[in-house]
């Protein structure tokens, strides 16, 4: 239960069923996050101001419950040290009475809208039977301090929610609100949602970006935390990419805008995070169904225990039995259940956030608890996806001429090996120009440059034209470029991809928290995936595969029924098993938008470690919900039982609802302290 706004109007779907007042409402709602998202989203021509506040100042949310707080100390302290002769009769029931409203009335309302939907047995209803049954035996104390310890644990609810909320409040926050843009050769002001793309914007130092773009400025230096959860300031230089939400450090840059606001990688974030809590865990799920089935069975049971005893008990008392029966119905209302538990996912959901890992739900977040097995691309994930030139090696050839000779040739090309030639030769004062340049698939390309044939590619484009070359190059392990002029063998560059930094010690730790196989696909050549694997500690690895051999390599995998799978990979070409594992986790996609399209937890760094990070945070996650459920029941069972049998009283029956309530919600929250290193 909400202490609700009294502006608030529910909105209900085509079956009249109320959409706005779930939990996960509540959770994203609480201080208008959904408003405001829903405004980020759109895409109109209204400026939109980008504000996070309250609903209502603290101390208008936390009045109700001190007045009644107050004049419940009030009457207490009448009714047992004072004892006015004033103070009996109608005068003490209307001061109680008095008392109940501010917390009660809220309550009795959302209990009479939910009757009216035809939602008989809900957390509402039980309270307010159990209360007002309390003021018709007399009970009146106990009425009232039902009721308040229920608020005074939804305010609890509420803060710790709030607290839950935080990193993505962090997510928000780096969301600007203007953009300055260049418009008729001058900067003006607007909102990020009316620039267009291929316009020109300007960020000073201190500001944060507010749209996706590509460098104009020679480079700067930025903060990009609240996209990664890394602290470590990240250099981008001209032609590079700058994502929205990036904080500006050094000083005035320009980028060309490359995506509206609406498709930029930070609204697709938010997006994310908006509808994280839609798919739940199955723990979840079921703990719904339960309560659902739960809340009735206790209500009969309740009303049982008031008729049976009348046909079986000789000096039967209505007043007694009925105040054990509301005292057996407080017990049964499964707040600690049906809060605590979502509240726990999305505490994991919001901790994961922090260290830069987005889970696209909840249930994601149980499964990965259940990981036996991770397979992995290898470039890009494992290693950092760039390549360098390491040795040059020429057969008789002048070195500069020989690479501003391959450079000419592959200048056209967007292959990575490519790129690393182009930029070996950047500082080459004298750049060739090639012509005629033809790829021949599979081999290489082959071009003329001042009037001479040259082939580039591996050594089957040699064999392929019957060119001699020294026969240790096959020996190599290494990917290589062999360059042949006129027919002749000219040398060859030696170049390497680069093992990430921690990609050894997130394969040591992965082993050390229960995977028990590690499998590398690569559609690099098998003896390069076989020297990777070898050194950073992987079980089994393939190489020289196509996606579609990597599809067939998960599938096989997944035959054996014992095994959760999950495959992590970086990219468009990872698409189809990202799709196919269990859980599909995208690696180093902060900009791309195939991989958070398609994979079920993002990891927005380069970090193989994440995997580790995210896994911790799941089981993190699930040991919390375990013994929340553990907690709920086990109290529950034990005052109910007493409750039965008279020797429990309407103040252990608030122990056992808002006290285990509260405890639970506690423990939910604890997990935004913890450190997952």
């Amino acid at each position: 239960m909400i202490i609700k706004n009294p502006n608030h109007v529910h909105t209900h779907d085509a079956k009249d069923k109320i959409t706005c007042c779930t939990l996960d409402d509540i959770v994203y709602s609480k201080a208008g996050e959904d408003d405001l998202l829903n405004k980020i989203k759109a895409d109109d021509s209204k400026p939109v101001q980008i504000t996070i506040r309250a609903e209502s100042s603290l101390l208008k949310q936390y009045l109700p419950a001190i007045i009644s707080l107050l004049m419940l100390l009030i009457g207490i302290a009448t009714d047992n040290y004072f004892k006015p002769t004033f103070f009996t009769g109608n005068v003490r029931l209307v001061w109680y009475a008095i008392a109940y409203l501010p917390v009660g009335f809220p309550v009795i309302k959302e209990g009479w809208e939910a009757i009216l939907k035809k939602e008989f047995f809900t957390e509402f209803t039980l309270m307010v039977l159990a209360t007002l049954g309390a003021f018709a035996i007399g009970q009146y104390p106990e009425g009232v301090a039902v009721m308040l310890f229920y608020a005074i644990g939804e305010l609890f609810q509420s803060a710790a929610v709030n607290k839950a909320k935080n990193n993505i409040k962090a997510l928000l926050d780096v969301r600007p609100t203007t953009a300055s843009v260049l418009r008729n050769n001058k900067y003006e002001e607007t909102i990020p949602e009316e620039v267009q793309i291929n316009e020109t914007i300007q960020i000073k130092a201190g500001e944060k970006v507010p749209l996706d773009g590509e460098m104009l400025s020679d480079g700067s230096s930025f903060n990009t935390a609240s996209l990664t959860g890394e602290s470590k300031p990240k250099s981008i230089y001209k032609g590079e990419t700058v994502l929205a939400g990036m904080l500006n450090l050094d000083k005035v840059i320009e980028l060309k805008v490359t995506k509206k606001f609406a498709d930029s990688s930070l609204a697709r974030i938010l997006d994310m995070v908006q509808n994280a809590t839609a798919r739940k865990a199955k723990t979840e799920l079921l703990i719904r169904k339960f309560a659902k089935i739960y809340t009735p069975i206790v209500f009969f049971l309740a009303v049982a225990l008031v008729v049976i005893p009348y046909f079986v008990v000789s000096d039967y008392v209505f007043a007694q039995w009925l105040y054990r029966a509301l005292i057996f119905l407080v017990i049964s209302c499964p707040c600690a259940l049906v809060i605590s538990i979502p509240l726990g996912y999305f505490g994991g959901i919001g901790a994961a956030s922090k260290n830069g890992i987005l889970f696209k739900g909840s249930n994601y977040l149980e499964l990965i608890t259940k990981l036996n097995t991770v397979v992995m691309d290898k470039t890009g994930t494992l290693t950092a996806g760039v390549f360098k030139v390491q040795e040059i090696v020429t057969n008789g050839m002048d070195k500069s001429e020989f690479i501003k000779t391959l450079a000419a040739l592959e200048a056209k090309s967007t292959h990575p090996i490519a790129k690393a030639i182009a930029e070996y030769d950047k500082n080459e004062t004298q750049i060739y120009e090639a012509d005629n340049i033809e790829e021949i698939p599979g081999h290489g390309l082959k071009g003329k440059l001042n009037g001479k044939e040259v082939l580039a590619g591996n050594t089957k484009l040699l064999k392929k034209f019957n060119i001699a070359y020294d026969p240790y190059i096959d020996e190599i392990v290494e990917s290589i470029v062999v360059v042949a002029v006129n027919n002749q063998f000219a040398g060859y560059v030696l170049i390497a991809d680069e093992i990430k930094e921690d990609a050894q010690e997130a394969i040591k730790q992965m082993h050390q928290n229960g995977i028990t196989q590690i499998v590398m696909l690569s559609g690099d050549k098998n003896s390069i995936t076989q020297k990777v694997a070898k050194h950073i500690g992987i079980d089994t690895a393939f190489g020289d595969l196509l996606p579609e051999n990597k599809v067939l390599k998960v599938e096989e995998l997944k035959q054996d029924k014992s095994k959760t799978i999950a495959f992590v990979g970086d990219g468009i070409n990872d698409a189809p098993v990202l799709a196919l594992s269990d859980v599909g986790i995208a690696m180093g996609a902060m900009g791309s938008d195939a991989a958070i399209e398609t994979a079920n937890v993002v990891i927005q760094t380069d970090q193989p470690s994440k995997i580790v990070t995210a896994i911790k945070i799941g089981r993190a996650t699930h040991r919390i919900v375990i013994q929340n459920i553990i907690l709920a029941f086990a109290v529950k069972i034990i005052v109910m039982s007493l409750g039965a049998g008279g020797l429990a009283t309407m103040w252990e029956a608030v122990f056992a609802d808002v006290g285990v309530a509260l405890l639970a919600i506690l423990n939910a929250v604890r997990i935004q302290r913890m450190k997952f290193y």
